[in-house]
């Protein structure tokens, strides 16, 4: 009886990590996908992309005053709410005058 439930805790473990996998490859994006990147937006996409990024924030207003002026700029958003602005070197690599990151 032990080994039987040992067996069916492994075999549900083995599943549930090859759904992981699985769920893993088929993500809503992938960041060496091909859909990021220098010019990879028209600018008339530069809204809502501007909106998804600036979603989660509780400064609104002022990150899509920004992104849509970064995006318009370098034709790019980068993926996720957060980061991940490697992808876009001409939005990540803009600053401010003091030197900050100008695109949020």
């Amino acid at each position: 009886m032990a080994k039987l439930v040992c067996v069916l805790l492994l075999a549900l473990l083995g599943i549930s990590m090859i759904t992981t996998q699985v769920m893993a490859k088929d993500a809503a994006y992938h960041l060496d996908g091909g859909n990021y990147g220098p010019g990879s937006l028209k600018s008339s996409q530069c809204p809502s992309e501007c909106s998804r990024r600036c979603s989660q924030t509780q400064y609104h207003k002022p990150c899509m005053l920004f992104c849509q002026k970064c995006c318009k700029t370098c034709l790019c958003v980068p993926p996720g709410y957060y980061g991940n602005k490697s992808v876009c070197p001409c939005y990540n690599n803009w600053k401010t005058k003091r030197g900050g990151p100008k695109c949020p």
